[in-house]
């Protein structure tokens, strides 16, 4: 018989394949195969542009995927790094990590792909010209083009006017305006020409902004505004396939957003969304975005008979046996074999290929029994394949993406019957690691590193190891057998006793992992500090010497230590002496070095483990700060309540503070009494939904003689109404000051806050990270004394990042500054300052 080959190639859409393959395999619904086929016989394609994480529109993008079936991806400049976390510590490229994949999430919910640029979410910024003096423009500019040009949409949605600068967030307006901009270079070959031997210049046909009430100032005023040149959109439909409407698909996509406390209730009914024209014709009905694009197979030389091949197997489409409808997609997918190369003979030959696995209800999997290896090992793997429909289906062979196939022998998968197998595979010693592909070099303030052009506006890096089923399955009503190649990536699995089946990626890491106990080593006086590494093997039979890179001045004992571990998974801590030099505030760094024959390993590995996302496995440098600073304290035993999360608790524990992280039953007056000072946690009024009850008494706390630290909240969402925060009202506003290097001003220079114990100067501001301080107030009761000011070019000082109030026998502070990203970063004047806040109302010590 005739044998003709269709294949899922796995490289054909780069930018989206594999996007899910940390998550449990898709299971194809009739409903799902029907939608499937619906997009099959849409050839168009939007593109929405913003800056971060959940700046997307997800009402528009769920209503596009869903209902208009177009291809529909959301290209996000930055990952979010520069936000703050409600769901744990990461701050930084870590956080990074959580929004992308939160990104991830919400796009399997609303339909859409999702891509980035290389640039990085440096923290707020208040104006463009800001933020692309810190990026380099010429590279995120070169991402979009590269991104349009790979993914050709038609239509290109801008979140934010780019018209406006120093109206929203600095990135806010770039991204608008690099949208702007790309939009007149896709289509010129003489832009980024390096691209063009992967990509095709394009041009999309129209870019719109997504306006809305907000930037009129308010619903008021947008309901009077004149629309004549708006497109609106209702994207408030039902889905009665699956009884939902496509608002409450969209508030379940930005739930997703868990970090940024993003949670939304759906909505139903009519649901209007306005695009302004901003390039390209305008649409003749103003109600259809894609109005006058050609979004039908005629736009494909040849592809007319597609058209009507789909819509033929649409028709005949039978919820209850889908598999019947797999003579039609096989011969959809002969003519699209037929077409001449092009963007959509790719993706539709994609779209196809991954129905005829889903008609036939073919479950394919790989799982490694480990949920890591190091190259050069052998792995043992669990395989298993079933065909839940009645087609005749052979399984031939199981290959690889190392080359090598598994010792299997061709197999008949019948009707409902589940084939499994065990086997080996040896990784190659050339097998590079798994690790966020945007964190394996050294980046910039502004940019990631990135060298490989393929791997550019990915979401994650491809799964490392893959296997491609080879497959051939019996067209009953033709009498022909066809080859079908279905890729998918090796996973590791578990079983939880609570949570069920759990999914994470397999990784290829290191044989062995290094790591410091903290992050920043703070020497406040010549005292030696015990530094402890944790060797961790990700193999057998690990053996080496362990030193310290140190700089010049500091002294080791001993120089080198003897490792020895005899299984992968076993860990054990080695200790050192670090000796500091006798005095200054120099700035330096601490490696740990593990010679093992020829190599040196100096990689920690770092897990990123929440419910909401898939597991992350990151390697990264094992490198620690080293601070030698001159600092005096007053206080010893400190309380401190967690909010949303951060790491200061063990920074001041570096310079000899005792820190006892609060809970129930530490809130009563006698027990709070024993603390020197406590502190709040960042956005603790926000997360500690119990303040309301501990009020009372850390109040109470301060008018015995304690001092009260209170570090930022937001001014929404508080558990203790704003005026009853402190003993006397402030208010909270969204002042921040941005700019990290901003000036800082001495409001009251003779206060203890800048004199005791720790004499405070201008020195003691440089060096800081990111920004100065958030959410300040901008009013207070004349109790209290603002210490300090600053603010970002061109703008009013903000007066409110430090207020003291003297309240019964003890002080009340609160402060806005940004102290959960100084002190972990090891700024030598934001320790000292601290120290004086702790140190206000204690005695100094003997």
């Amino acid at each position: 018989m005739k044998r003709i080959q269709i294949l899922l190639l796995p490289l054909l859409l780069l930018f989206s394949t594999f996007s899910t393959y940390a998550q449990a395999p898709k299971r194809w619904t009739s409903t799902d195969l029907h939608d499937g086929l619906q997009k099959l016989n849409f050839l168009g394609s939007a593109l929405y542009f913003a800056a971060h994480p959940d700046d997307e529109n997800t009402r528009l993008i769920a209503y596009l995927a869903n209902v208009r079936h177009a291809n529909t991806a959301y290209l996000s400049i930055t990952r979010g790094d520069g936000g703050q976390n409600l769901v744990g510590p990461e701050i930084s490229e870590l956080l990074g990590v959580i929004r992308t994949q939160e990104l991830l999430a919400a796009r399997r919910i609303d339909g859409g792909q999702q891509f980035f640029s290389r640039a990085n979410d440096f923290g707020f910024s208040k104006h463009p010209d800001e933020t692309f003096n810190i990026w380099n423009k010429d590279q995120v500019l070169a991402d979009a083009v590269w991104v349009i040009r790979k993914f050709q949409p038609d239509i290109i949605i801008n979140r934010f006017d780019h018209r406006s600068p120093g109206s929203t967030h600095g990135h806010h307006t770039a991204s608008a305006m690099l949208s702007v901009e790309s939009f007149d270079l896709t289509g010129n070959k003489t832009a980024f020409p390096e691209q063009l031997k992967a990509v095709a210049p394009w041009q999309p046909a129209r870019i719109f902004f997504n306006t809305s009430w907000w930037f009129y100032g308010s619903e008021e005023a947008f309901a009077k505004a004149d629309k004549t040149n708006l497109v609106s959109v209702d994207v408030g439909t039902y889905l009665p396939k699956r009884g939902i409407s496509v608002p409450e698909i969209a508030a379940t996509s930005r739930s997703q957003h868990k970090s940024q406390g993003f949670g939304s209730s759906g909505s139903r009914g009519e649901v209007e969304e306005y695009l302004e024209l901003v390039k390209g014709t305008m649409p003749a009905g103003a109600i259809d975005p894609f109005e006058g694009i050609n979004t039908t197979w005629t736009r494909v030389k040849g592809g007319e008979v597609v058209g009507k091949a789909v819509a033929a197997a649409l028709e005949d489409f039978d919820f209850d046996q889908p598999e019947n409808s797999l003579p039609d997609l096989l011969r959809i997918q002969q003519l699209i074999t037929a077409l001449p190369d092009c963007h959509w003979k790719t993706v539709k030959l994609a779209e196809v290929n991954t129905l005829i696995e889903g008609v036939l209800g073919l479950f394919l999997e790989v799982v490694a029994t480990d949920p890591s290896a190091a190259p050069g090992q052998q792995i043992v793997l669990n395989l298993e394949a079933i065909n839940r429909s009645g087609v005749p289906v052979k399984l031939r062979s199981i290959k690889f993406s190392t080359e090598a196939a598994a010792k299997m022998k061709e197999t008949d998968l019948l009707t409902n019957k589940d084939q499994k197998w065990l086997d080996t595979l040896l990784l190659p010693a050339t097998m590079p690691l798994s690790n966020a592909y945007w964190l394996n070099d050294q980046g910039t303030l502004g940019m990631y590193t990135v060298n490989d052009q393929l791997l550019r506006g990915l979401p994650q890096t491809p799964p490392v190891l893959t296997a491609t089923f080879e497959l051939e399955l019996y067209d009953q009503k033709n009498g022909q057998w066809y080859q079908l190649n279905a890729t998918k990536p090796v996973v590791y699995k578990t079983t939880d006793p609570v949570k069920g089946e759990l999914y994470s990626p397999f990784e290829v890491t290191p044989p062995v992992f290094v790591d410091l106990a903290e992050k920043v080593y703070i020497f406040a006086d010549t005292k030696p500090q015990e530094i402890v590494v944790k060797v961790v093997a990700g193999q057998d039979k690990v053996a080496g010497e362990l030193k310290l890179a140190r700089p010049a001045g500091w002294r080791i004992e001993p120089e080198t230590l003897a490792v020895e571990l005899a299984r992968k998974g076993q860990e054990a801590n080695y200790k050192f002496m670090l000796y500091p030099p006798a005095s200054g505030q120099e700035e330096n760094f601490l490696t740990p070095l593990l010679t093992i024959g020829e190599n040196v390993y100096t990689k920690k590995e770092v897990i990123i483990d929440y419910e909401h996302i898939p597991k992350q496995t990151l390697v990264l440098d094992a490198t620690a700060k080293l601070v030698r600073l001159d600092i005096k304290k007053e206080g010893q035993y400190i309380g401190y309540l967690m909010g949303a999360g951060d790491d200061i608790p063990q920074s001041l524990e570096q310079i000899g503070y005792q820190v006892t992280l609060l809970d129930d039953r530490d809130m009563n007056t006698e027990r709070l009494k024993s603390f020197d000072a406590i502190i709040l946690g960042v956005r603790a009024y926000n997360t500690v939904d119990r303040m309301p009850v501990y009020q009372p008494y850390l109040l109470e706390y301060v008018e015995q003689g304690g001092t009260l630290i209170v570090q930022y909240n937001t001014n929404r969402g508080l558990n203790v109404p704003m005026e009853e925060m402190g003993p006397y009202p402030f208010k909270v506003s969204r002042d921040r000051v941005t700019v990290e290097e901003a000036d800082v001003r001495m409001l009251a220079p003779d206060h203890p806050l800048l004199n005791e114990p720790n004499k405070i100067s201008a020195a003691d501001f440089k060096g800081w990270v990111q920004e100065r301080g958030l959410y300040f107030p901008n009013e207070w009761a004349p109790e209290y004394t603002a210490i300090l000011s600053c603010n970002d070019p061109g703008e009013e000082p903000r007066d409110g990042g430090l207020l003291v109030a003297p309240y019964g026998k003890g002080y009340y502070i609160y402060t806005g500054y940004s102290w959960f990203r100084e002190l972990p970063a090891g700024v030598a004047g934001a320790y000292r300052l601290f120290a004086n806040m702790i140190s206000l109302g204690n005695k100094p010590q003997p």
